[in-house]
């Protein structure tokens, strides 16, 4: 259909205007405009920027959600801070947009289709501050898509299920006492129990059945002076694991490690949550919907086994936090190179159509249960 043919307009539009997450002024007014042009009823403001649109079918029925991310990342060019649609999500908002306009061309014969273009993904807040401001508490079903890099995916090939990780930033404040270097005895080195802190961390042993990992990756003490005890420091970790309760128990692990691996060097450590987003809980039935959906739009040899990513993706969260919401999150092989985040990356544009064909009959299939 035209609006297949679409999705490029839509994308070539938005890859324009490229915003940070809450920032997304722009481009969620192109959305809510392009929804309003096609006869959807739309709010605005969801989570300061998000957009929700409803086109209502001739009969009740399910009520059915597309959700695609709007922000761009961060980069430095030549010395300057940019906006980079780096991770493909103009492309998720066009491909939602082109389905939203095939189905007010068509009409829905019976349920409610919501749109939701939700701000801020990269910041891991954007999905958290639209529920908290009601978005999407009416939805039964929620599905998303992804580009996925070359080394995942190729062209023509779509997952039924990009299967990501819990992941988290959590930071240890270790907090000791300053002395000059000739006396130490007289202060508590922050470092010695920083490095403590970070010894006692690594010493917790996940579930070996559940792929996990912690890692330090950053570590900040001292000051200008280097013959003084320092009184402070901070480490930062970076946690994910396969599940959600293998999650919760880490990051229970944790602060007890930080409180004492600290108190080991006679030091108090504490232990702060930066952010996060919960692994994927898909619904099967869905994941089942999808398949039948993508061998439609792209034939059996495009349909990919389900996929499991170490990234993360606070799409979750609308599961997590939505009762008994189901949902699915699909993949799009599209030769994207060199890799998501790179502000070189590039991806085949035709990809998008059978992204648009994808969501569209998972959609109508949903619609119809």
């Amino acid at each position: 259909m035209a609006s297949e043919n679409r999705v490029i307009e839509f994308y070539d539009a938005l890859h324009q205007i490229p915003e940070m997450g809450f920032q997304e002024e722009k481009t969620s007014a192109y959305l809510a405009e392009k929804l309003e042009s096609f006869g959807y009823e739309v709010s605005r403001g969801y989570g300061g920027t998000g957009v929700v649109g409803v086109l209502k079918g001739k009969m009740p029925g399910p009520v059915v959600g597309l959700r695609a991310d709007m922000d761009a990342l961060g980069h430095e060019i030549d010395g300057k801070a940019v906006a980079i649609h780096s991770c493909g999500h103009d492309s998720h908002c066009a491909m939602v947009l082109a389905a939203a306009e095939q189905f007010a061309e068509t009409g829905i014969e019976r349920g409610t289709l919501e749109i939701l273009f939700q701000p801020a993904e990269e910041t891991l807040f954007g999905a958290s501050r639209m529920i908290a401001d009601g978005a999407g508490k009416n939805l039964e079903m929620l599905f998303g898509i992804h580009l996925r890099p070359g080394q995942e995916a190729k062209m023509g090939q779509i997952t039924p299920a990009l299967h990501h990780g819990a992941s988290y930033v959590v930071k240890a404040h270790i907090e000791g006492r300053t002395a000059h270097g000739a006396r130490p005895h007289l202060g508590i080195n922050a470092i010695h129990g920083a490095s403590a802190v970070i010894q006692a961390v690594l010493g917790i042993s996940p579930d070996p059945v559940i792929p996990s990992s912690i890692k330090a990756t950053q570590i900040k003490g001292g000051g200008p002076v280097s013959n003084a005890i320092p009184a402070g420091a901070e480490v930062t970790f970076d946690v994910r694991s396969r599940s959600n309760q293998t999650m919760e128990q880490i990051l229970t692990q944790m602060k007890v490690a930080i409180e004492q691996g600290a108190a080991a060097v006679g030091a108090t450590g504490k232990m702060e949550i930066i952010g996060g987003v919960p692994a994927a809980e898909y619904d099967q039935e869905m994941i089942e919907l999808a398949k039948e959906a993508i061998i439609e739009a792209v034939g059996e040899k495009g349909l990919m086994d389900e996929l499991i990513t170490p990234g993360g993706e606070d799409f979750h969260f609308f599961t997590q936090k939505i009762p008994g919401l189901k949902t699915a999150y699909l993949g799009l092989g599209c030769d994207l190179e060199p890799g998501l985040h790179d502000p070189n990356m590039s991806f085949n544009k035709e990809a998008l159509k059978d992204g648009v064909k994808a969501l569209v009959l998972l959609a109508q299939k949903a619609l119809q249960r």
